[in-house]
This record gives C-alpha cells, structure tokens and sequence, in this order.
C-alpha cells in the first residue's frame, strides 16, 4: 500500500464489499452490508446510494426513490455517490434526475472539468441541445481545448435540427455555428479531421455548396483522411448539388483511370455525360475544360472511354467486373434516349455470354446480370440460355442420366444458369409434369453437389443450397396452382436441405412462412430462435413471428414473441443515448444525426406499435379478470382510454419484405405498389385493435358508484366525459372497419413470398367485429340504464334484452363457423385448415370482452337488485314485480356458460381427433419420394399435427378459466 505513493480513501474500503456483491447480483447481501455500514457512519452518502441501487434491483423501487431523493436533496459533490447515484437514475430509467445532481455539483464545483463533462454528457442524454451548447462554453472557458468548443457548435446544430420552425434553424442557429467555426478558422485553431467535417455539415445545411466546395478542395480539405476518398466524394457530391457537371464528369473520369471497377463513379460518369450533352456544352477554347481536369461530353468520347477501361482491364492479371457491366449500362441509357444502332458497342446477348464466360462462376454473376435481363428480347430467352448451357463443363457417367458438374467452377456456372432460367420466365411456362421433372433434377444436382461441400463447417452453407431453394420455390408455383401435396413435398426438402446446412437462414425463412401459412406455430418458434436475430433484426424481420404466434393459439409463445421485440425497443432508447454520447467523445459529429434518425424512426415504427397493442391485448386476455382483475390489469398498463400514443402520421415501415431470396420475373415478384397497399392494411387492422384496447380500458373508469345518479353529481365525479370518451371511441371503430371493409373489396393477392395479410379479413367474414361492436354499444345502454334507473326505463331495458338476445345468437354464429377437422386426410394426403384454428382464437377474444363487459352489467345491476329487496322488506309484500332487465341478463348469462362448455366440449373432440391421427399410415402415394425423403415427410407431419395439438390445448385451457369467471356472474 505505502509503495504506491497515496493514501487510499478509507470510505473506498469500507464500500468494496457493497460494490462487490452487487456486482455478482447478491443484491439482499448488499442491503444488509450498507445498513450495518450506515450504522457506524451515517453521514456516508455513498453507502445509502449503493443500498437503494440494491432496492431498485429487488423490485423496490419506492423505498429506492425515497432513498436517492434524500441523498440528491443533500447535493453531494463525492464521486463516489455522483456515479452510485447515476448507475441508479439509469436503471430508473430517469436520465433527467442526473442533470439536476451535476446542476448541483457544478455549482458547488465551479471549475471541475471533469463534473462539467458529466453535466453536458447529461444533458446529452435526455436532448437538452441548449443546455449543452452552455455547458460545452462554459467547459471551453474553464479548459480551452477544442473538444469542448465544438461540442457546442455540435449542440447548436442539434437545436437547428430539431426546431420545428426551419426559418429559425436556417437564419439563427446554423449562422451562429458557421461564425463559431469561422472564428476558430481566422485564429488558425482547428487541428481535428472531426472539425473540418462539422465545418462540411454547417454550410451544406445553409446550402452554401460553393462554400462548402472550397473548405474541401482548400487547405482544410487536406485534414479529411480517415475514409477513402473522403475528400473527393465530398466534391462530388457538391459539383451534383452545384450542378457542375464538367468537373463531376472530369472527377469521376479521373477516379475510374485509378480504379476502374468503382461503380459508383460509372453512374456519376453516364449521368454527367448525358446532362453534358443536353445543355449542348462545348469546352472553352483556351483554357482548361474545368477545375478537375479533361471532360467528355459526347457520346463518341464515352463509348471510346468505355472501350479503353475493357482493353486496360484484359491487361490486369486479376480480372475486374466494373468496365464489362459499365458497358452494358451504357448500351441500357442509350436504347433509353432511343439512339443505341449509331454506336456500335455490341449486341447485348452476345455481351452477357462473354460476360459469364468470364465470371459465371461467381455467386455475384447472376446479380450483376439480373439488372440487365431486360436488354433481351423476350423471344431469345431460349436460345440465350441454351448457349450459356453449352459453355459450362459437364459430364454425365451414362447415356441417359443427368451431366452433373466435375467441379465446384462447374456448379456454380450451372447454378447462375438455372437462376437465369427461374428470371426470365422459362420455368414458369412449364406445365405441372414439366415441372415435377425439373423438381426431381435440382434435387438430384443438389444431392450431387453435397459432396463437394463434405468439408464445410456447421456454420458455413453447402454450394449446392440455391438448387434446393429453387426447387422449392417450383413446388410453391405447383401448391398456389392448387396442388395439395407440392406444399408437404416443400417442407420435406427444406427440412432435408437444413439438415445438410445447419446456418442456412434462407432455408429457416421459408419454413417459417410456409409453416406458418399452414397454421402449425409450433416449429417455428425453434427455427426463429436458431436465427439468432439481433438487434435491428427484431424489427426489420420479427413481423414473420408476432403475426402468427397468437392467432394460431399459441398464447405463451406469442407473450415470448412480443416480448423479444418490446426488449429491443425499450433499450433503444438507452442504447442510442450511449451512441451519442460515444460520437461526442471521439468527435464524429456527423454521426449524431445519424443516431437520432434512427432512434425516431424506431420510436415510430409500424412493428413496435402493432406489437405493443397487441402484447397488451394479449396480456389481458390473459390475466385480466382471471388472475387479476381487469381494473388493475388496466391500471398496471397505465393504459388510459383518452391517450393514444401511437404516432399515426408518422409510423414507418420497417420491414424487411425481401429477406426471401426471390428468382420470379418482374411480373410475379413483390412491388412498390404491393408494399403500399400492405402497409395500408397494416395500419388499418393496428387502429382497429388500438380502439378495441382503448375501449376495454374504458370498461373500469364506467364502474358503478353507489351514490344516487343526478346530473350534477355525474358530471362532477366526470363519469359522463368517460362515457363520451367511450361512445367518440367506438364511433372512431366504426369508421375504421368500414375502411377496412372498403379496403378488402380490392381483393388484392400479395405474392406467396411477399408480406403475409393481416387478420382483418378473418375478424370481418366470421362475425367477431360485429359481435365485439356490438358490446361495446351495449356499454352504453346499460351506462344510460345506470343513470336514468329502473323506474322509467322500460324501453332501454327492451333494447338491452335485444341485445343480449343477438349477441347469444351471434357467438352461436361464430362458434359455428370454428366447426370442423383442423387437419384431414383427403386422398391420401394431408389438408390444413388454419382459418378454423384463427376463428376459434378470435372466439376466446370475443367472448373475453362479452365477459369484461358482463362484470360491467353486473356491476351496475348488483346495486338495483339490493335497493329492490331492501324495499321489499320494507314493505313486506311477497311479490315486488322485478323488472325484466334481471331475468335478461341471467339468461344471457346462462346461455353464455352453455356456450362456452360446448365449445370447450368441441376443443376436447378436436383434441381427440388430432391424438388419434395416425399420420404413419398415410400412403405418400408420391412414388418419386425417396426413402431419406419419406423419413422427413413424417417429421413434417408430426410437427404440424403436434403444433395443432398444443394450439388446441392452449385454447381450451383458456376457455375454461374464463368458464369460471363466467360461473361467477350471478347477480
């Protein structure tokens, strides 16, 4: 200890054993050590700060605020508590309590760098920009290093990005900054690359372009060397914006002579060119042709430009796609302006042969053709292929069996071949024989090709993996024809193809969706996790998950589903702060932008609302009047029927509806126009269930008071304002399924790989919409019975009556339509009928707010039985005539429990059926199955029969809880 120069801090001793055990998560042990501790010294902040942290991590979060509260009130300047303080306003999820505690300190500690770093870091993270452009001055005055100075200039352009008046940003905040930096150019003070791009930033968001252009091409622009070409593609970028198309064009020439295979120089190129030759412009005749050198400007040039980059490149011992593909760009943008015959480049197909001749096998050939398909005529597609065929090695062992490639060059040529084939339509003309035999051809390529691949690691994918995808996607063509078996021989290879090819994401996608396109949840649950989504993933893809776990029954998976996404969302907001605070500390400022785009456009995202709606919907379908009561279910939500916190204007739509490897022509593949209309939908069937969920939490602020009803009373205990919330609610319901129901008139049929429908078509056509409306109307008849009394309300007491009375018959109507096998052998083969399986979940639901708001009835109808007896005493006469709301409202509730046990008894049968499905005897009449084949038909099959069993059972145990709460209702 002596040798090391300074005495250690004996409170540092005295807390290690605190900091200790909550650092291994023995958070009770902690609790005792800093009470035993605050008995000897109970002036140490520190300790009472480590012992709420351990409140906090216990579930206390009360006795953990009022812990840290009495610390902060004392303004402690030690680090020790400072940092205890903030660990625990972080896990509070309180960031803005840590400003006030730095506020403190600083002012006890007027020039503490270190306290004023925490201060502004703080402010950074709950987006106090002005306070931080203060902070960041009053840090430089304090220590005059830069950092500090352009933190604040940072922090003025953060105020001019989230004003919402764009004068004020453009004429106030942003001028400021550009005369902060200014400053600082003058005194020849700026040494940091970060500093020079923030100087970039400030005057491309004034729009002073020219400005901007002669910081980079000056003194400065030297500075900018952390990226490749930093320098140049900043001046690109402001030639475009400047419209300077000589030096873009003089640039980009100049750029593609070091690099030729630089595409995105070839786009700047072609575009400079082609704008060159609109305007007409000719070079002037004795100067240069621009600041960046020699410019083309006629077609010649460029096709000669063109010409010397192949020549050039067939010199190169490594050989370069760019000029070839560039090439045939060029030939695409001069068809497009309708002048390609003057120049003679070549003919298109002829250039796609060479081309894949050269690099066919790649992986990259078939992309970088993909693009240029549409250069050939339609009636060449035959013939081109057939040429590409005739070049790749193959060789057969006997005369009539299939030539398979030698090599794994030879495969891979082979396979851009069959993808080309899959492009342009070839297999999508054959007949369903033709097909079955091109089926039966991959697979056998593929089987083949595995031995190529004996050697390949768990993680890494077999090369023959794209021939079993494409078979495939032939089946999926034959199933959506109407072939039954196509969908089973579908999942038999996929499953196959997984077994080979453990980390094959592709494989896993399309079981998920085809699992799921069946109603068998169950697999899919596995195959997602094995996926190992991260991060932005739980967004982009997590739609595959949360739309089917719940409405194929599969409640506890789906709790676990949402629960994956709602984690990544929430700690979006932590993480993004931290981001922030990182790009701060080590100056890469045009990063922050970046950051705060990105977390708004999670906030706003389309996924993170229909997940939190529908979590929340499940949650009380779940618990609410089982478990707990659906007041304090509600309660524990904070959910509120006037709040919608759904960002409707500005949801977006993150998903990811390409994850699928496609091959289909332009014709079949998804596009803009099916993403627009799926969003639609979306968000559509998200307003529907938001309302639903506002209304129900509507149901306990109606609940009954005992006082006498009159409208002074009612309008003061504001009871009539909820009942108004309820009724505007459920007006706005209606407005949204007639939209809907408009929508759903287009018909529309999204591609098989495309976005999966919504459940609104369901909710409409089996009755539940009208059933779940109509509850909610009779809310409001008995909310009128409530406050006008027995006495005079003959006529309401009829119209509940009616609606009892219907919506008995309309449960009736919608269990009806839940009758049925789930899975049948039909000819041998098997049949899902997953549509059954979602009614019956829509059934549980219905019945769930047909029960919250029977409690409601009954809530109401409790106290008017009581006065009625309590009178009947009274006056000791044997028969006051009970009205007939009462006897409504029992037989309602009766035929409710008749109804439910049927259903319950139906779900039994079903279980039966689906145990005694003996799925080994089904005679895979398909003889072109071979043995490894047959083997994984029967686990497909046993896992779509297991996955339908455990939805059955998890319906039916839910039913039967709510089958209790039903007994309850007996006023």
């Amino acid at each position: 200890m002596a040798a090391r120069g300074h005495v250690q801090d004996p409170n540092d001793r005295r807390l290690r054993p605190i900091y200790d055990y909550l650092d291994n998560g023995n958070n009770k042990m902690a609790i005792q050590q800093a009470d035993k501790l605050l008995k000897k010294h109970k002036d140490l902040h520190c300790a009472k700060v480590l012992k709420a942290i351990g409140l906090q991590r216990t579930g206390k979060q009360d006795e953990a605020y009022a812990l840290a509260q009495e610390v902060a009130a004392l303004e402690p300047t030690d680090d020790n508590s400072l940092q205890a303080l903030t660990i625990l306003y972080r896990e509070m999820h309180r960031p803005e309590l840590v400003t006030k505690l730095y506020e403190a300190a600083v002012k006890k500690v007027p020039n503490s760098e270190e306290y004023h770093s925490h201060l502004f870091m703080a402010y950074a993270r709950v987006g106090e920009y002005k306070k931080m452009q203060q902070a960041g001055m009053a840090l430089y005055k304090i220590v005059p290093k830069n950092p500090y100075y352009f933190w604040s200039v940072m922090s003025l352009i953060m105020q001019s990005i989230s004003a919402q008046d764009e004068n004020l940003s453009k004429t106030m905040f942003l001028p400021l900054a550009e005369r902060m930096v200014e400053k600082m150019v003058k005194e020849d003070k700026i040494e940091a690359e970060a500093e020079v791009e923030l100087y970039y930033m400030i005057l491309e968001r004034l729009e002073k372009y020219k400005e901007a252009l002669d910081v980079v091409r000056g003194k400065l622009g030297e500075k900018l060397t952390s990226e490749l070409q930093s320098r140049e593609n900043k001046c690109m970028a402001m030639y475009k914006k400047l419209c300077r198309w000589p030096e873009c064009n003089a640039l980009s020439r100049r750029l593609l002579l070091k690099n030729s295979d630089d595409w995105q120089f070839y786009i700047t190129y072609f575009d400079s060119v082609f704008q060159l030759i609109d305007e007409s412009w000719t070079p002037p005749p004795e100067e240069e042709h621009s600041l960046e050198g020699e410019v083309h400007y006629s077609i010649e040039q460029a096709v000669k430009f063109i010409e010397e980059r192949i020549t050039e490149e067939s010199k190169n011992s490594r050989p370069l796609r760019g000029p070839y593909l560039a090439k045939l760009e060029l030939i695409r943008r001069l068809r497009y302006r309708g002048c390609n015959d003057e120049y003679k480049l070549g003919d298109p197909e002829e250039l796609m042969f060479q081309y894949f001749k050269k690099f066919g096998d790649k992986p990259c050939c078939f992309t970088d053709l993909k693009v240029f398909v549409d250069l050939l005529p339609s009636s060449q597609y035959t013939k081109f292929i057939s040429q590409l065929l005739e070049v790749i090695p193959l060789s057969a062992t006997a005369e009539n069996e299939i030539a398979l490639p030698a090599d794994i060059k030879a495969l891979q040529q082979h396979l851009c071949v069959v993808q080309l084939s899959r492009l342009l339509g070839i297999y999508h003309a054959m007949d369903k024989k033709e097909k079955l035999t091109v089926v039966q051809e991959l697979m056998l390529r593929y089987r083949h090709g595995l031995e190529f691949g004996k050697s390949c690691l768990k993680t890494e994918l077999q090369f023959s993996d794209y021939y079993c995808l494409l078979a495939v996607h032939l089946l999926l063509d034959l199933w959506l024809e109407g072939e039954e078996t196509a969908v089973w021989q579908c999942l038999t290879l996929l499953e196959e193809g997984l077994s080979h090819s453990p980390s094959n994401a592709q494989f896993k996608l399309l079981l998920i969706r085809i699992y799921c396109r069946l109603g068998a949840f169950e697999p899919v649950a596995e195959l997602y996790s094995s996926l190992d989504a991260k991060h932005i993933q739980h967004d982009t893809i997590g739609y595959l998950l949360t739309r089917y776990a719940e409405s194929l029954g599969h409640y506890a998976a789906a709790s676990q589903s949402c629960n994956f996404a709602l984690r990544f969302f929430h700690s979006n907001q932590k993480d993004t702060s931290e981001y922030i605070i990182q790009a701060y500390k080590y100056g890469a400022f045009e990063k922050i932008p970046e950051f705060i785009a990105f977390r708004n456009r999670l906030n706003s995202s389309l996924h993170f609302a229909q997940v939190r709606t529908e979590r929340m919907l499940l949650d009380l379908l779940l618990e609410a009047n089982i478990s707990t009561s659906l007041e304090e279910s509600i309660k524990s939500m904070s959910l509120s029927p006037e709040e919608d916190d759904i960002p409707w204007k500005d949801l977006r739509d993150n998903r990811d509806l390409t994850v699928l490897f496609n091959w289909d022509p332009k014709d079949r593949d998804i596009s803009e126009e099916h993403r627009k209309l799926s969003l639609e939908e979306e968000t559509m069937w998200l307003r529907i269930r938001s309302l639903t969920l506002r209304l129900v939490s509507g149901l306990p602020t109606l609940s009954h008071t005992i006082q006498p009803k009159n409208s002074e009373k009612t309008a003061e205990n504001g009871v009539s304002s909820k009942i108004d919330t309820i009724r505007s609610l459920l007006q706005q319901l209606e407005a949204a399924v007639d939209s809907g129901k408009k929508f759903l008139e287009q018909k529309i049929q999204y591609p098989v790989l495309g976005p999966p429908p919504t459940r609104m078509a369901g909710f409409f056509s089996n009755g539940s919409c009208q059933c779940q409306t109509s509850l909610f109307y009779l809310v409001s008849d008995i909310y009128e019975l409530d406050t006008n009394g027995l006495e005079d309300s003959a006529e309401i007491q009829e119209r509940i009556g009616n609606s009892f009375k219907s919506l008995v018959e309309r449960l009736t109507d919608l269990f009806n339509k839940c009758k049925g096998d789930l899975i049948e052998v039909r000819d041998g083969t098997l049949k899902t009928h997953p549509n059954l399986l979602e009614n019956l979940v829509f059934f549980v639901e219905t019945i769930s707010i047909a029960l919250w708001v029977s409690s409601y009835c009954d809530s109401v109808l409790r106290p008017f039985k009581s006065n009625l007896q309590k009178k009947k005493k009274k006056k000791k006469e044997s028969s006051v005539a009970m009205p007939p709301v009462f006897t409504h409202f029992l037989d309602y509730v009766t035929e409710l429990q008749t109804l439910t046990s049927n259903v319950i008894d139906h779900i039994k049968g079903l279980e039966i059926i689906l145990t005694a499905l003996k799925l080994e005897e089904l005679s895979l009449k398909d003889t072109l199955l071979l043995q490894e084949e047959k083997k994984f038909t029967k686990t497909v099959q046993g896992k779509v029969q297991s996955s339908y069993h455990h939805s059955v059972q998890e319906i039916g145990e839910l039913l039967k809880k709510r089958l209790d709460t039903i007994k309850k209702l007996k006023i």
